[in-house]
């Protein structure tokens, strides 16, 4: 392999071990913060109890994702100088802004685990906004130079030099809310159908109390609530993202359907493989005008096709089945949570222990989808580092021999993960549901006369 494709390799790897636990630490903050309001509202301590647990799995999480998002920012510098060289004198802004807002988060962090049998039910509830509001504002800053890479503004770039700056324009640029609200309501989503898994998984065992049970339904109800929302969210976000491909990455939004000639009335492919030779999807599903209305909100849009554009700057033809994965999963998704909240909860029939391990998928489903949407979104772009500004053969390390380093890194991060899952297991094993569920545990200091009658 050449330098520029290991260069791709070992940080895609490594953003792909970041970005499961970057996800989750913007998701499950966002679901501690429902279990408090939802405490301090119905005054049932299975709430505070579910908030305290999750918080204590977030930080070990978050001991993951800081330094792997260290490891992250520091290989990007190191295997792509041609392109940190541009974003330092362009876009530098919203990575020093990011320390702020994670100095933001690990503040209230600290007050809420060691302080929060000493706030007010209201200072608890502020404590863990802004838990969750830095945590979401980290992943919208590092978002935006993403965003600013697909539709990248402030600068020109005449024979090779950065001229005409401009950070602000280069901050907000046409791609920034679009794409951070699609991060934001997956991460959301993603944290949420993690707690489906669990409670489902929990669900399952029949060693329970009926206590421990009804504690685990409660936190299966608001996972199914908060993801089914958000994943529906998401979709509808979906749509505003396809729009913007049309209008600013035509040929990723082609690529992506297999569509080879410019059309209006276009059809939306499901499945299937882009030939460039035949210029057709095979094997594929074609919903008649669909594209064209995904693309303009009108059946007659104009939707161009590859054929628009040189093939040597075409993007890899394969991101069709990565689009295919993440709107199935997507899908998938919103079924399952709409599915069983309709079956449990309105039909009130008793979910089938085949449905509960059905339902134990829905995490990692949705890390799935995380990661296929990024390699999409990332992938899609190639052979463009900077959006029709720099190629990434500019844009890439000239060092030789990075296999090894590849080997070795991938190695770390197996581990890392086996080693995360050990030590997540380990502590909730030593500290099992039940000891908290006691009559003779109160949930904070000044809650001792709580009840779970709510």
């Amino acid at each position: 392999m050449d330098n520029i494709v290991m260069a791709r390799a070992l940080f895609g790897t490594s953003m792909a071990f970041h970005i499961i636990f970057a996800t989750l630490g913007v998701g499950v903050p966002f679901m501690v913060v429902f279990a408090e309001i939802l405490y301090h509202v119905k005054k049932n301590k299975h709430y505070a109890i579910l908030a305290r647990r999750w918080t204590k799995g977030f930080a070990i999480i978050l001991g993951v994702a800081i330094p792997s998002g260290t490891l992250v920012g520091v290989m990007l510098s190191l295997l792509f100088p041609g392109f940190m060289e541009i974003v330092g004198k362009v876009i530098a802004v919203p990575f020093q802004v990011e320390l702020w807002a994670f100095m933001l988060e690990a503040l209230f962090m600290s007050i809420y685990v060691y302080a929060a049998d000493r706030l007010s039910p209201v200072l608890r509830i502020v404590s863990v906004f802004f838990v969750a509001l830095g945590a979401s504002a980290s992943a919208v800053l590092i978002t935006d130079a993403h965003a600013w890479m697909n539709t990248p503004r402030g600068f020109d770039l005449v024979n090779g030099e950065v001229t005409n700056v401009d950070p602000i324009a280069a901050i907000f640029s046409p791609s920034l809310w679009t794409t951070s609200l699609h991060v934001l309501s997956s991460a959301y989503m993603t944290g949420a159908f993690i707690i489906v898994s669990l409670a489902a998984y929990k669900l399952l065992k029949r060693n329970k109390t009926k206590e421990e049970m009804e504690y685990h339904a409660r936190s299966l109800l608001l996972g199914l609530v908060v993801g089914g929302a958000l994943s529906l969210f998401t979709a509808l976000n979906g749509h505003a993202t396809a729009q913007m491909l049309h209008k600013y990455q035509p040929e990723k939004l082609a690529a992506a359907e297999g569509l080879f000639e410019t059309t209006d009335h276009a059809p939306l492919a499901v499945f299937g493989r882009a030939n460039p030779d035949t210029g057709e999807i095979e094997g594929g599903i074609e919903i008649p005008w669909a594209l064209s209305f995904l693309a303009g909100n009108s059946f007659d849009t104009v939707v161009k096709g590859l054929n628009e554009f040189p093939e040597e700057l075409w993007p890899p033809l394969y991101i069709h089945t990565l689009f295919n994965i993440m709107v199935m999963i997507g899908m998938a998704l919103i079924g399952l949570a709409f599915g069983t909240i309709a079956w449990r909860y309105i039909l009130k029939r008793t979910l089938p222990r085949w449905w509960l391990w059905v339902l134990t998928s829905a995490g990692a489903l949705s890390l799935i989808g995380i990661e296929t949407g990024w390699i999409f979104s990332c992938t899609g772009r190639q052979p463009w580092t900077i959006y029709h500004m720099q190629l990434t053969k500019d844009a890439a390390t000239k060092s030789e021999n990075l296999g090894p380093l590849f080997v070795l890194f991938l190695g770390i991060y197996i581990v890392l993960l086996f080693l995360t899952a050990f030590v997540l297991r380990f502590y909730f094993k030593r500290h099992p549901v039940s000891k908290d569920l006691s009559p003779n545990t109160p949930v904070l200091e000044q809650d001792e006369g709580v009840q779970s009658n709510g």
